[in-house]
């Protein structure tokens, strides 16, 4: 296992964790609409979710997509009816006062499985297994999944925090609804890279 190269991996998790991207404008609108604390099952499960998701994409998983060309097709036609639907739901999220008790910010389950269909955490654990992980030794793989892990945890907090402190100026229907339908079109916006690739 190659020490040398972990400041370089910690620099990668940081700036691809704190970077936005589905997670983070997903996590900033669940801070505005539902507050710090409802929003912790859902921080939580975007990075226990990912580091499951990296160990299981470099002990093999990766190689289903190039043995199964189609699978990587159903992911991406997955990932976009999944984030559409995220959008319509930011979109339409109704001020707290009027909502009923089902209305809920995402569970710690449904944020770890999110991570599965979720472009941009496809391309960071690509990117680390390739360019880190793959000729240093089996271990790497678990040290680079606990770096993102422990990254990851302080930047969706930064993002839910700022989602939290932006409440203050959203108390005006008009203008969380105007806030709700910036963050769905953002993350609509981030699928760009997802359509542009083959």
């Amino acid at each position: 296992m190659n020490i040398e190269i972990l400041p370089a991996l910690l620099l990668f998790a940081f700036v691809s964790s704190a970077t936005p991207g589905p997670n983070n404008l997903m996590l900033m609108a669940s801070g505005a609409n539902y507050g710090f604390r409802r929003t912790v099952p859902h921080m939580l499960g975007i990075s226990i979710g990912f580091l499951v998701m990296m160990v299981m994409t470099g002990m093999g998983l990766v190689q289903i997509f190039d043995l199964y060309p189609v699978s990587y097709t159903i992911l991406k036609i997955a990932s976009v009816a999944y984030m559409l639907f995220l959008a319509w739901k930011i979109a339409n999220a109704s001020p707290i006062r009027q909502r009923d008790a089902t209305s809920t910010p995402m569970t710690f389950l449904q944020a770890a499985a999110f991570q599965w269909v979720n472009p941009k955490a496809w391309a960071m654990a690509l990117t680390a297994i390739t360019v880190y992980v793959a000729d240093n030794g089996p271990w790497m793989l678990l040290v680079g999944a606990t770096c993102f892990a422990i990254v990851n945890l302080p930047s969706v907090t930064i993002w839910t925090v700022m989602g939290q402190q932006m409440a203050r100026f959203l108390t005006n229907p008009v203008r969380l609804r105007a806030f709700n339908w910036t963050m769905a079109a953002l993350l609509i916006a981030s699928l760009y890279p997802l359509l542009q690739m083959g």
